[in-house]
């Protein structure tokens, strides 16, 4: 069995039934169901997520994307100070990245003052961060590939002007 095509299924719908799995890689639905079942215990699937658009749902909800700039601890680089954001149940996804930050990390909140209290009683007082830049979503467009408000078609209407 191709286990790359599998992950593309999942990746693209994660709901998508062993049978029709199995149809579509033409094997078995054993042989399906137990390379899934591998793929989680191998913890190369880890979680399958629901994507909900909290604005149509009228729930209060905020989601901010914070930089972390942050000094690295001797012997074990930025991964002390990632095992102690990723500890907090507010972080939805955590991320060392390149630029002017060390750090992405999102977390979801009921208000902004949920996130001003993360920030400053949560985050900051962690040794090896230096400081944080909070940014607040204000409107999600497209989240994993799904369209949240965004038009299914998006027609330009400029005019083409060639020489």
């Amino acid at each position: 069995m191709d286990t790359k095509i599998l992950l593309d299924l999942l990746f693209q719908n994660p709901r998508a039934s062993v049978t029709d799995l199995a149809d579509i890689l033409n094997e078995s639905e054993e042989d399906v169901e137990k390379a899934k079942k591998q793929l989680e215990a191998d913890g190369i699937i880890c979680g399958y997520h629901t994507i909900i658009n909290w604005d149509k749902a009228n729930v209060d909800h905020v989601d901010a994307i914070i930089g972390v700039k942050a000094s690295t601890q001797r012997g074990t680089g930025y991964d002390t100070i990632a095992e102690k954001i990723g500890r907090f149940p507010e972080v939805s996804s955590l991320y060392l990245v390149s630029g002017t930050s060390e750090f992405l990390v999102f977390i979801n909140a009921r208000t902004m003052r949920e996130v001003a209290d993360f920030v400053g009683e949560k985050l900051a007082p962690i040794e090896g961060v230096a400081g944080t830049v909070t940014m607040f979503v204000l409107k999600k467009y497209k989240v994993n590939g799904n369209n949240m408000d965004l038009k299914p078609e998006i027609q330009d209407d400029r005019m083409i002007i060639s020489a």
